[in-house]
Protein backbone atom coordinates (compact mmCIF):
# COMPACT_ATOMS: atom_id res chain seq x y z
CA UNK A 1 0.00 0.00 0.00
CA UNK A 2 1.48 3.37 -1.00
CA UNK A 3 2.23 5.96 1.65
CA UNK A 4 -0.41 8.63 2.23
CA UNK A 5 1.87 11.38 0.90
CA UNK A 6 2.21 9.59 -2.42
CA UNK A 7 -1.56 9.19 -2.58
CA UNK A 8 -2.18 12.86 -1.74
CA UNK A 9 0.16 13.80 -4.60
CA UNK A 10 -1.67 11.39 -6.94
CA UNK A 11 -5.03 12.95 -6.03
CA UNK A 12 -3.66 16.47 -6.49
CA UNK A 13 -2.21 15.60 -9.90
CA UNK A 14 -5.38 13.75 -10.98
CA UNK A 15 -7.30 16.97 -10.37
CA UNK A 16 -4.66 19.04 -12.19
CA UNK A 17 -4.04 21.14 -9.11
CA UNK A 18 -0.77 22.77 -8.09
CA UNK A 19 0.71 22.35 -4.62
CA UNK A 20 0.13 26.03 -3.91
CA UNK A 21 -3.53 25.94 -5.02
CA UNK A 22 -4.32 22.80 -3.00
CA UNK A 23 -2.57 24.18 0.08
CA UNK A 24 -4.60 27.40 -0.16
CA UNK A 25 -7.90 25.53 -0.58
CA UNK A 26 -7.04 23.28 2.39
CA UNK A 27 -5.89 26.20 4.54
CA UNK A 28 -2.40 24.81 5.15
CA UNK A 29 1.05 26.08 4.26
CA UNK A 30 2.45 24.96 0.91
CA UNK A 31 5.61 23.82 2.73
CA UNK A 32 3.49 21.47 4.87
CA UNK A 33 1.90 19.96 1.77
CA UNK A 34 5.31 19.58 0.14
CA UNK A 35 6.66 17.81 3.24
CA UNK A 36 3.64 15.47 3.30
CA UNK A 37 3.90 14.59 -0.37
CA UNK A 38 7.62 13.89 -0.10
CA UNK A 39 7.03 11.67 2.95
CA UNK A 40 9.15 13.93 5.18
CA UNK A 41 6.27 14.48 7.61
CA UNK A 42 3.28 12.54 8.88
CA UNK A 43 -0.06 14.32 8.50
CA UNK A 44 -2.34 15.12 11.40
CA UNK A 45 -5.96 13.95 11.17
CA UNK A 46 -7.17 17.55 10.81
CA UNK A 47 -4.75 18.08 7.90
CA UNK A 48 -6.05 14.95 6.16
CA UNK A 49 -9.64 16.16 6.62
CA UNK A 50 -8.74 19.57 5.21
CA UNK A 51 -7.00 18.02 2.19
CA UNK A 52 -9.92 15.67 1.49
CA UNK A 53 -12.30 18.63 1.70
CA UNK A 54 -10.13 20.69 -0.63
CA UNK A 55 -9.99 17.81 -3.11
CA UNK A 56 -13.78 17.31 -2.72
CA UNK A 57 -13.45 13.62 -1.92
CA UNK A 58 -14.45 11.58 1.13
CA UNK A 59 -11.62 11.21 3.64
CA UNK A 60 -11.17 7.41 3.17
CA UNK A 61 -10.48 8.00 -0.54
CA UNK A 62 -7.16 9.65 0.40
CA UNK A 63 -5.90 6.14 1.17
CA UNK A 64 -6.82 4.81 -2.28
CA UNK A 65 -5.08 5.67 -5.53
CA UNK A 66 -7.36 7.82 -7.73
CA UNK A 67 -6.98 5.43 -10.67
CA UNK A 68 -8.78 2.78 -8.58
CA UNK A 69 -11.89 4.94 -8.90
CA UNK A 70 -11.67 5.32 -12.68
CA UNK A 71 -14.31 2.61 -12.93
CA UNK A 72 -16.88 5.03 -11.53
CA UNK A 73 -15.87 8.05 -13.58
CA UNK A 74 -15.39 6.75 -17.10
CA UNK A 75 -18.01 6.60 -19.80
CA UNK A 76 -19.51 3.24 -20.68
CA UNK A 77 -17.50 3.21 -23.92
CA UNK A 78 -14.19 3.43 -22.05
CA UNK A 79 -12.42 0.36 -20.76
CA UNK A 80 -12.79 0.23 -16.94
CA UNK A 81 -9.77 -0.05 -14.70
CA UNK A 82 -9.04 -3.57 -13.41
CA UNK A 83 -10.37 -4.26 -9.93
CA UNK A 84 -7.26 -6.25 -9.05
CA UNK A 85 -5.48 -3.05 -7.97
CA UNK A 86 -7.83 -2.36 -5.04
CA UNK A 87 -6.00 -1.96 -1.75
CA UNK A 88 -8.85 -2.75 0.62
CA UNK A 89 -8.35 0.52 2.51
CA UNK A 90 -12.11 1.15 2.41
CA UNK A 91 -14.17 -2.07 2.35
CA UNK A 92 -17.43 -0.22 1.58
CA UNK A 93 -15.91 1.49 -1.42
CA UNK A 94 -14.39 -1.80 -2.53
CA UNK A 95 -17.84 -3.45 -2.53
CA UNK A 96 -19.26 -0.52 -4.48
CA UNK A 97 -16.50 -0.82 -7.08
CA UNK A 98 -17.02 -4.56 -7.44
CA UNK A 99 -20.76 -4.02 -7.90
CA UNK A 100 -20.11 -1.17 -10.30
CA UNK A 101 -18.12 -3.56 -12.44
CA UNK A 102 -21.41 -5.21 -13.34
CA UNK A 103 -23.56 -2.13 -13.99
CA UNK A 104 -21.71 1.18 -13.91
CA UNK A 105 -24.33 3.71 -15.02
CA UNK A 106 -25.91 4.24 -11.57
CA UNK A 107 -22.51 4.50 -9.89
CA UNK A 108 -21.28 7.01 -12.47
CA UNK A 109 -24.34 9.18 -11.84
CA UNK A 110 -23.98 8.98 -8.06
CA UNK A 111 -20.27 9.78 -8.26
CA UNK A 112 -20.99 12.83 -10.42
CA UNK A 113 -23.54 14.02 -7.84
CA UNK A 114 -21.09 13.48 -4.99
CA UNK A 115 -18.33 15.33 -6.81
CA UNK A 116 -20.61 18.30 -7.46
CA UNK A 117 -20.86 18.79 -3.70
CA UNK A 118 -24.16 20.69 -4.03
CA UNK A 119 -26.07 19.96 -0.79
CA UNK A 120 -29.47 20.34 -2.48
CA UNK A 121 -28.59 17.82 -5.19
CA UNK A 122 -27.16 15.39 -2.65
CA UNK A 123 -30.29 15.66 -0.50
CA UNK A 124 -32.57 15.18 -3.53
CA UNK A 125 -30.58 12.09 -4.57
CA UNK A 126 -30.77 10.68 -1.04
CA UNK A 127 -34.55 11.20 -0.84
CA UNK A 128 -35.05 9.63 -4.27
CA UNK A 129 -32.89 6.62 -3.42
CA UNK A 130 -34.68 6.09 -0.09
CA UNK A 131 -38.01 6.15 -1.95
CA UNK A 132 -36.75 3.61 -4.47
CA UNK A 133 -35.48 1.32 -1.71
CA UNK A 134 -38.86 1.54 0.03
CA UNK A 135 -40.67 0.72 -3.23
CA UNK A 136 -38.37 -2.22 -3.89
CA UNK A 137 -39.30 -3.75 -0.54
CA UNK A 138 -43.05 -3.59 -1.27
CA UNK A 139 -44.85 -6.56 -2.74
CA UNK A 140 -44.92 -6.33 -6.51
CA UNK A 141 -47.27 -9.21 -7.20
CA UNK A 142 -50.91 -8.10 -6.62
CA UNK A 143 -52.07 -11.27 -4.82
CA UNK A 144 -49.15 -11.03 -2.34
CA UNK A 145 -50.67 -7.89 -0.85
CA UNK A 146 -54.13 -9.42 -0.29
CA UNK A 147 -55.26 -10.37 3.23
CA UNK A 148 -54.61 -13.96 4.36
CA UNK A 149 -57.31 -16.41 3.30
CA UNK A 150 -58.37 -14.31 0.33
CA UNK A 151 -57.88 -16.14 -2.94
CA UNK A 152 -58.19 -14.67 -6.37
CA UNK A 153 -56.47 -16.42 -9.23
CA UNK A 154 -54.42 -14.24 -11.53
CA UNK A 155 -56.30 -13.14 -14.63
CA UNK A 156 -54.96 -14.10 -18.03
Amino acid sequence: MPNVGTLIRAWRISQKCSEQALAERAGIAASVLEALESEQADPQASTLEALAGALKIPLPWLFIHPTDLDLLCKDDDDEPAPLSTLTGADPVLERILVAAGHDRSLYVLLTALMQSGDPKLLRAAEVSLRSLVKQSKQATVPWQSRPPGHFEPPSD
